[in-house]
Formats: structure tokens, sequence, C-alpha cells
């Protein structure tokens, strides 16, 4: 008995799930006729809309040749009516010698008939009618401006609705991944010149080979490229590859998406560990201010947690051991953040190996300021350079000006304008540590040195504030002004 009923309460649980399947799809239809509907109204007035610019543009042009052919008709009468004036005036008066001639001819006093001859001799040498062209000035043929529309006429009969653009390829060989930016070139499997433009889409992943259908980042879209290539600039490679597809659309219609292809994003990507900052570093995401009451702050905070601590339910108390989601272990575990002068904060991914890079722009009024990396064992009261753990550019705005070079507690005064932005590179496996103007790509100052372990991007800042700019690939400028300067050793002869 308890089989049956849960087999016919199994039975009930599908029938209603294929209910609702079967509702859902009748909902779909509905709304699928109703979009045809609608869709319909839609193409047949923009199809009408094109017939009619259509008309538009023949009336525009009749009415421009039919104007061209009064302006010649006009032109020409013209021109033969003043010849057929000329000329009839001129046979005018010639008769009129004629008759005289005639007449002339009877008189027969001999004075009288000398002094009219030759009267009509000089009349006659005069006349107009010899000086007359009895060619006409323009021709009467006006065939010159007809028209022919035999072969618009066979395009017009050929007309047909637009197609449906084909599916652009996406060629990887020839797409390009190189200083935060990313040049993707595709093209039209078959000769279409009537694409409008084409819809470029993107999106960031962690995940190698094609894409997946649920990504936690949404797609990206970048409308009217009017090219069969696009150059993302400026991008921040926070994660390992990215998802490119594209379509291409004619005047009305878009065409199904391209095979989507996965481009490698390779970039050193990091955050700051809060958990190491000096209590008078306010860290949030990849700003650092300073703050002079941090410090205050933190010993109330304690005192508050430790009075609780006393009061609390043992129920609460496992609470309080939850460690932050946002926190990443960077091997300090169980050590105090950096304290007494040493107003440091490290990054939380450690560099054990290839070329990594990136920038920080420091605000100008800091009174301290220093960049560079540091080994995950630094002490907690060591100042970066001071020690034989780390390696930095530091900036002295305090009383005295100073921008020198620092590691083991030797220092190097660098003769070079100070630059608001300072990009870092570091290659791990040949030990060396280059620091350049971010925006001019000057060298600034090298080491080079063998890292006898993992290193962390390493900062401080006092009495100042700084950002932090991750995600970078190391500039081509960088990279061939390494291997320039890679058989030199003369920016490093006294810090090493």
């Amino acid at each position: 008995m308890g089989d049956q009923k849960e087999s016919l309460k199994k039975i009930i649980t599908t029938l209603a799930v294929k209910n609702e399947e079967i509702q859902n799809f009748i909902y779909t239809l509905k709304q699928m006729l109703q979009n045809v509907e609608e869709n319909s109204i839609k193409v047949q007035q923009d199809l009408e809309a094109e017939f009619q610019s259509l008309y538009s543009i023949l009336d525009e042009l009749k009415e421009g040749m039919v104007m061209k052919i009064k302006q010649e008709r006009a032109s020409r009468t013209y021109e033969l009516q003043n010849q057929l004036a000329a000329c009839t005036k001129a046979l005018e008066s010639s008769e009129e010698l004629l008759e005289m001639a005639n007449q002339t001819l009877e008189v027969a006093e001999s004075d009288s008939f000398s002094q009219a001859a030759k009267q009509i001799k000089d009349s006659v040498t005069m006349a107009s009618a010899f000086r007359l062209s009895l060619k006409a000035k323009v021709s009467d043929n006006m065939t010159h401006l007809m028209v022919d529309f035999a072969q618009e006429r066979r395009q017009l009969q050929a007309l047909k609705f637009l197609p449906v653009p084909s599916a652009p390829e996406i060629d990887a060989s020839e797409s390009l991944v190189a200083d935060n930016c990313v040049t993707l070139v595709w093209r039209m499997p078959d000769e279409d010149n009537k694409i409008d433009h084409y819809v470029l889409e993107y999106r960031k992943t962690n995940f190698e080979g094609p894409p997946r259908l649920k990504e936690d980042h949404p797609w990206m879209v970048i409308e009217g490229i009017k090219e069969s290539e696009y150059t993302l600039s400026g991008q921040r490679f926070d994660m390992k590859y990215m998802n490119f597809r594209v379509k291409a659309c004619n005047k009305a219609v878009a065409g199904e998406f391209s095979e989507p292809v996965t481009l490698e994003t390779s970039a050193f990507m990091f955050r700051l560990d809060a958990g190491t900052c000096h209590q008078n570093l306010k860290v949030e995401d990849l700003n650092v201010e300073w703050d002079a009451m941090g410090g205050k702050v933190q010993d109330i905070k304690a005192k508050e947690k430790e009075t609780k601590g006393r009061t609390a339910s043992p129920v609460n108390s496992p609470a309080r051991c939850v460690p932050s989601p946002k926190r990443m272990p960077t091997g300090r575990s169980g050590r105090d953040r950096f304290t007494a002068e040493s107003y440091t904060v490290l990054g939380d991914t450690l560099i054990d190996g290839g070329e990594n890079y990136w920038e920080v722009r420091y605000d100008r009024d800091s009174k301290a300021f220093g960049v560079g990396v540091a080994y995950r064992t630094l002490g907690k009261f060591d100042q970066l350079g001071k020690t034989s753990a780390s390696w930095c550019l530091h900036l002295n705005n305090w009383l005295q000006v100073s921008f020198s070079a620092k590691h083991n507690n030797k220092s190097k005064t660098l003769d070079v304008t100070v630059p608001d932005s300072i990009g870092v590179y570091c290659n791990f496996p040949e030990g060396h540590l280059s620091f350049y103007n971010a925006k001019t790509k000057q060298l600034l100052h090298s080491f080079r040195t063998r890292f006898m372990q993992p290193v962390l991007p390493a900062f401080m800042v006092w009495c100042g504030s700084f950002h932090v700019h991750s995600g970078l690939q190391v500039p081509s400028s960088v990279k061939c002004l390494q291997k320039r300067n890679s058989s030199s050793s003369s920016s490093t002869a006294s810090l090493t």
C-alpha cells in the first residue's frame, strides 16, 4: 500500500511538471503569435518607407532631368531664333538692293546710271547677306538627353528581401593580446557588401577552452563597428582569459554570432593585504590612505571586542573566529601587522617566477612614499629598503626632498625627475627589479640580485595616499628596454 502511494505521488509529480511545461509552452506560442503580428506590421512599414524613399529619389531625379531638357530647349531656341531673325533681315535687305538694281538698268541717262550703279555696288559690298553663316549655330538633335534604365530595371526586378548575414569567423592567429590591449580580427565567409556594422561581445573568465554557458561575468557589448577588426584598449586583466564572439548586421537584421574564441590574457594580478598593513594605513581595495587616528581607533575597537568577549555567550563565540572572506592568505598568518615606523602594506600574491609588472600612482603631497618588493619574512618593525629582505624606491618630501633607491640599509640618490606614477618590473628568474616612469617608460633604476625566496609587492606611505594598478601586462617598451640593458650593470653597482 505504501509503495503504491509513493508510486502514485511520483506519477502525480511528473504529470504536474509536464502540465507546467505545457502551460509555459502555450504562453510562449501565444507570445510568438503576438510577436509575429507586431513584427510583420513593422517590417511592412519599413518596406513601404524604403519604397517611398526610392520613389522620392526617382522623382527628384526625374525633376532634375526634365529641368535640364527645358534649359537645353530654351537655350537652343534662343540661338536659332536669333539666327533666323538675322537671316530674315539680311534677306529683306538683299531683295531691296535687287529691286533697286533692276530699276537702275532701265535708266537711260549715262550720268544717272553711273551714280546709281556705284551706289548699288557700295550697298552690295556692305550687305549683311554676305557676312552671314549659312550653318545653324546649334543642332536640333536632343538625343544626348535620353536615358536608358534597362540595367537599373533589371536590378530592381531582381530586388529581394535582405538576406540574414552569415556568421563571421574570428581569426585567432591574427588576433593579438599585448600592452593591456586586445586586437580582434575576423572575416566573413562569403562576400557580402550589404553588411552595415558588426557587434562584438566579450567577457572575462578563468576557464580555458570553449566558453561556458554560465559565467559570473556578463557579456559586454560593443556596437556599431564598421571594420572587420577592433581593439579593446586600456584593459585590466584581472582574470586569466577572455571570451569573444561577433555577429554581422545589415540595415534590417543581425546574423548569428561567430563561434566564440578564448584568448589568454596573462598578467600579474594582486590585491593589497589589509591584514599586513600598519594601523595608520586605511586600505580599500587598491587604494591606501594615511590615517593618523587609525592606531587609536584600532585600540578602542580591540578593547571593545575584549569587553564583549568577556560578556558574550558561548553560542556566539565561534562567530568571532570566522575569517573575512575578502582576505587572502599571504603566508604571514599568525604574525602581527607592520608597526612602529614601518608604515607598510604588502600585496597578497607571491611572485615566484616569470615577468611581472604593476604601477602605482601616489599623492605628490605625501611626506614619504616607497614602492618595491619584499620577502614575506620582512619583520613587522622593518622599513622598506633597510634590510636585506626588501628593495624599493623611496621618496622623502619631509624637510628636504630626496629620491633614492634602497636595499639592505644602503641608499643611492637618483638624479632623475620624480614621476607621478611609477611602473615596477620584476623578472624573478633573472633577478631583475626595475622601476620606470609609468607614462614615458623612462628607466629610473634597476636592481640586479638573486631572489632566494618568493617576493611580494610592497608599499609604504606616510602622511599621504596612493593607488595601485594591477592586472597589467609587461609593456612592450619595457621589454625592449630590459633586453637593451640586460648586459649593463652600471646602475646597480652600489646596490644589489
